[in-house]
């Protein structure tokens, strides 16, 4: 197998800070998933309007997030997403940076949660075929932070050659797909780990 191109690492607080709001942060999802899509496609894609994603978009194309993309005319050229994916840099004990990586993984988890519920409203209306094929797991592991490291490298090793923006090999009939994975300890009711 070739290697893969790399995430880019997200250690700016700006650039986390533009993540974070949620229109933002779906459309470079959208365009990671789908390819390059006008304003206007964008716009139904994550519920908006075309001049609202088109501010949007340049204040993302600014941070060198998605840039214009070949094709279209004018005013509906395509946009399309510069990055395979993303990966947030540690903190290194910074406040600001620390505040600013939450309010991004808090904005993904809510994006998360309504891509999830906009499948459960609409599981019916798809074939079989993709109902089939999706799926919902949770484990409770045992595992030592070195493990849990090695276990998500393996998962991430494994799916990356599927993104969208990496795949050059994808079948006709290939659509559109979430996953999401999360790994973190586990933490009770009464604020302390388990």
């Amino acid at each position: 197998m070739t290697e893969l191109p790399p995430r880019k690492r997200v250690d700016d607080v700006e650039l986390l800070r533009a993540l974070a709001h949620p229109l933002r942060s779906a459309l470079v999802h959208h365009l990671m998933a789908v390819g390059p899509s006008t304003a206007s496609e964008c716009a139904d894609a994550v519920g908006s309007t075309a001049s609202n994603c088109s501010w949007h978009l340049r204040k993302l194309a600014e941070h060198g997030l998605v840039e214009r993309a070949e094709g279209g005319d004018g005013r509906e050229r395509p946009w399309r997403a510069c990055q395979v994916g993303l990966v947030l840099g540690g903190s290194g004990g910074d406040p600001a940076l620390t505040a600013a990586q939450l309010a991004v993984t808090g904005t993904e988890l809510a994006e998360e949660q309504e891509l999830t519920q906009r499948y459960l409203d609409t599981v019916e209306q798809l074939d079989e075929e993709w109902r089939e094929a999706s799926g919902f797991f949770s484990y409770g592991l045992k595992a030592t932070p070195e493990e849990v490291t090695a276990l998500t490298k393996a998962i991430d090793d494994l799916v990356r050659p599927y993104v969208s923006t990496i795949r050059e090999d994808a079948p006709a009939d290939a659509r559109a797909v979430f996953l999401g994975m999360r790994a973190f300890r586990r933490i009770g009711h009464d604020g302390k780990p388990a």
